[in-house]
């Protein structure tokens, strides 16, 4: 039972962690690394949630859950099964792939929906969008409401609609097609995924859900650091404001748009030039590398 106390403790680690990550305010500072700690507690919740049930059925083994699988497996196929493994262990272990094979469907689902949102708006894009001088390397939507988003994908495409076109000056538009364009070569789309597929495995978490939102905040800040470094904080925290009070903002389903997500506090972050905590963001990365090993180490002994 050793091993299933570890999952377990991994699993309250991890909502440990979600917790302070998500009261922390040291990760507007340094959202990179707060994303990544994001993704570490992701992957180790998901890989506790399938060897926990695992560990316990496979406890008779007295080994780490991949080497008792793999005993189970050899037993299995020479017809016999050491004491204290019964028909209930075995269903635990089958709890444990089920629990995988919910979270690669919902994984894969997630994939699929977004890349036909994705393929269909491209479809559209090629419509009724158009080039125009003044926004280089982006598309225009002939529509009077803020929109400015990334279309992820292979072949990313950052759109921004006429309405926005008018109402910011050129050095705010620039700013705003930087952010967009740092959403796509990061692959921020890809970083939200798994989140979105946890949302969709485990809807009856709630904190599961809060790390979606901070997760997808986070994104957002980073590709404004990104906007920040080339054009200042000025020209982007103009858009933004812009964005606030212009009330309806369109984003497309299976996009990344700039004016989405809690704009008045991203603009009170801009404003406040704070250097990263570097030995905070350290210990946080420690933290998380922590919680990943653990989990993959049990499955791969």
């Amino acid at each position: 039972m050793a091993y299933a106390v570890h999952f377990a403790a991994t699993i309250l680690a991890c909502w440990l962690t979600a917790q302070v990550l998500a009261a922390a305010r040291w990760t507007w500072r340094a959202p990179r690394v707060a994303i990544v700690c994001w993704q570490a507690v992701g992957l180790a919740l998901g890989l506790s949630a399938m060897g926990l049930p695992m560990a316990v059925g496979l406890a008779a083994y007295d080994r780490p859950t991949g080497g008792a699988l793999l005993a189970l497996a050899d037993d299995l196929a020479h017809g016999t099964l050491p004491a204290g493994v019964g028909a209930a262990h075995l269903g635990l272990v089958g709890v444990g792939f089920g629990i995988g094979a919910v979270l690669l469907t919902t994984t894969v689902r997630a994939v699929h929906g977004a890349v036909r949102a994705q393929r269909r708006h491209r479809e559209l894009l090629s419509l009724v969008a158009r080039r125009d001088p003044t926004v280089p390397g982006a598309l225009v939507l002939d529509h009077p409401s803020a929109a400015a988003y990334c279309l992820p994908g292979v072949r990313p495409r950052v759109v921004v609609s006429a309405g926005t076109v008018d109402l910011l000056d050129p050095a705010e538009l620039a700013a705003v097609l930087t952010h967009e364009r740092a959403h796509a070569q990061e692959r921020h789309d890809l970083v939200l995924l798994p989140f979105t597929a946890l949302c969709r495995a485990l809807p009856w978490f709630g904190w599961v859900r809060d790390a979606h939102a901070r997760v997808a905040l986070l994104v957002e800040m980073r590709a404004d650091d990104k906007a920040r470094e080339l054009h200042a904080e000025e020209p982007l925290a103009g858009a933004l404001r812009r964005f606030a009070a212009a009330g309806h903002r369109l984003t497309p389903a299976g996009t990344l748009g700039i004016g989405d997500r809690d704009l008045d506090v991203r603009v009170q972050r801009l404003l406040v030039a704070d250097r990263p905590p570097r030995v905070l963001g350290a210990t946080a990365l420690a933290v998380a590398a922590t919680l990943v090993t653990l989990p993959i180490s049990l499955f791969l002994s």
